[in-house]
């Protein structure tokens, strides 16, 4: 190979000037992954709910490709477009129903708002302390971990429907996913990974048709 190859890609003059753009573009994916799990905490509507989780997938894939190689990382990515449309076809094929606020306490707006709020402040106080518990990980991977396992938990937390609940588990194991990835690369890894994000999504599908068929009976 020619060695002048290697020298072709490095400008010392530039340094400083690259240096915080090189910083700022894995936090560019945080704060995406942050405004996609927000909206699918205040979404109504299936098909907004799904496109929001097929972006905060590209997100996900964003973070994991700073670790990953790139058809490693697209694994991933693929791996959750695919659950997203699957979760999406089974619903397409479901009687549309209007989409009733569920019978609980934590049903408004403003309260969501104030959970989201407390959870983003969890994740801004806890990186750093996590970071320096796993040296090796970067700030904004810990950052998209927390902010993702956070907000689906959240999820979780105030809903019982079907499709919420599945896009709940999704959220959780996203951000698991990237605190792994940058701890191991490993093929294996990679496809029970993907494995699990398919089983999730099928068990979805499962679960979608089954409660349609006893609400028709």
């Amino acid at each position: 190979m020619d060695t002048s190859i290697p020298g072709a890609f490095y400008f010392p003059a530039h340094t400083k000037a690259v240096q915080p753009m090189i910083t700022v573009i894995p936090w560019i994916a945080v704060f995406l992954l942050l405004a996609t799990s927000t909206g699918l905490l205040f979404s109504r509507n299936w098909q907004l709910s799904l496109g929001l989780l097929a972006i905060q997938y590209l997100g996900t894939f964003w973070l994991v490709g700073f670790h990953w190689p790139i058809g490693m990382a697209a694994v991933k990515l693929v791996t959750g477009w695919m659950a997203s449309a699957t979760l999406g076809i089974t619903q397409f094929g479901l009687p549309s129903q209007e989409d009733i606020t569920e019978k609980s306490w934590p049903e408004g707006h403003l309260f969501r708002a104030f959970a989201a709020g407390i959870v983003v402040t969890i994740v801004v106080a806890a990186t750093p302390r996590v970071r320096d518990i796993l040296p090796g990980i970067g700030l904004p991977e810990v950052a998209g971990t927390l902010l993702l396992v956070g907000m689906g938990l959240l999820h979780l937390g105030i809903t019982t429907k079907t499709l919420r609940v599945i896009i709940g588990l999704l959220t959780v194991l996203a951000g698991f996913e990237i605190l792994y990835t940058a701890m191991e690369n490993s093929n294996l890894v990679a496809a029970l990974l993907a494995g699990v994000n398919l089983g999730l999504a099928l068990v979805g599908s499962y679960l979608l048709n089954t409660q349609e068929t006893k609400q028709s009976r």
